[in-house]
């Protein structure tokens, strides 16, 4: 009688550590998920800003009239790409795109004098510039959360808990090779 109350006694007290600890791992990942979207929300509010400057960087440059027209299109049609995008492939090619050719911009603005000493161009080209520094730390910080995630999900015991709440893997801000491509700029 003695031995058998003591085995339920252990096999309840098991049951509940083992509820316990699968709570806390439950809670881990909810809390990574929750920082994933933290740093996803941040990386979106930096893309937007950056994508509301861009329309005043061209309209700056559009005042020098020998300026290449299409390098400015590019430019248009890569921040209208970004704001279409729908999935984090699609805003990570977007953003990726945009990047090089704002930069490309401020590579061939050289050519241009008196682009280069307009006091609204170098103001601009510094807010941008800013951004893009910000958009790295946070893209970093986003793929370093991701990167945690994923391996906590796919390491025991952890893994057997994420099966059983059909958690995914997910996704490191990136741009495909294919989508890097999807505008080219000519110069």
């Amino acid at each position: 009688m003695e031995i058998s109350i003591i085995l339920l006694t252990a096999g309840v007290v098991f049951l509940i550590g083992l509820l316990v600890f699968f709570i806390i791992i439950y809670n881990s990942f909810i809390r990574m998920q929750n920082n994933i979207d933290k740093s996803w929300a941040n990386i979106d509010v930096l893309l937007k800003q950056r994508s509301d400057e861009i329309p005043n960087l061209v309209r700056v440059v559009k005042g020098y009239k020998s300026y290449e027209k299409e390098t400015l299109e590019s430019i248009t049609k890569a921040r209208a790409f970004l704001i279409d995008a729908q999935t984090l492939s699609q805003k990570a090619a977007a953003d990726s795109m945009l990047s090089g050719l704002v930069k490309s911009l401020f590579a061939v603005s050289e050519k241009y004098p008196d682009l280069q000493a307009s006091e609204n161009f170098i103001a601009l080209q510094k807010r941008i510039t800013g951004l893009e520094n910000e958009l790295a730390d946070r893209r970093e910080f986003y793929n370093d959360n991701v990167t945690l995630y994923n391996t906590r999900m796919q390491s025991f015991p952890d893994i057997l808990l994420a099966k059983i709440i059909h958690l995914k893997k997910k996704e490191l801000f990136k741009a495909s090779e294919e989508d890097k491509q999807y505008i080219s700029l000519k110069l």
